[in-house]
């Protein structure tokens, strides 16, 4: 596997791909890259692409990625993973509405499992799925995250609404 660290506002990602495409994008934890796993080489040409369509992403000129793409997961994962690609920029679902898309309305757990599991967000918006009430829920960058890159894609959230209401 190769990797870079590209600097984002939302901190610095760790970014892997294998020979069939981008693997993972790991998020940072309290500012601090993820590190890479034993055996991996740091190649930032390999990763150019993904680190040109992310950058254009976070400057706000891009709205979704053309990528060869390596997710490993199972094939429950993977088609939550491939639901999540489907999420418009500027949108959001819930857990419960991507099971009823699986046809597996009772696995809206199930569901949020595969959803943390993601091992490429933003690339899968897995930070466009909040709670049924609209709350943000977990996202392994955090919830000043999520928050952030949702705002960016032009969110409102009710307290934000408020705060603009006379």
């Amino acid at each position: 596997m190769r990797y870079s660290i590209l600097t984002t506002p939302i901190g610095p990602l760790l970014l892997a791909a294998s020979s069939a495409g981008l693997a993972q994008v790991r998020l940072p934890t309290r500012g601090t890259p993820a590190p890479p796993e034993p055996g991996w080489r740091q190649d930032p040409m390999a990763l150019a692409e993904p680190e040109r369509q992310l950058r254009a992403w976070f400057a706000g000129e891009r709205r979704s990625f053309e990528l060869p793409l390596d997710p490993r997961g199972t094939p429950f994962q993977r088609a939550v993973w491939d639901l999540l690609a489907e999420i418009p920029w500027g949108q959001t679902t819930t857990y419960g509405d991507l099971a009823r898309q699986l046809g597996k309305p009772g696995s809206a757990r199930a569901v949020g499992a595969a959803n943390g599991a993601n091992p490429l967000p933003i690339v899968l918006p897995c930070h466009r799925v909040i709670g049924r009430d609209g709350s943000l829920t977990g996202f392994g960058g955090g919830l000043d995250a999520k928050r952030w890159l949702l705002t960016h894609e032009g969110h409102r959230f009710p307290q934000q609404a408020a705060l603009f209401e006379g």
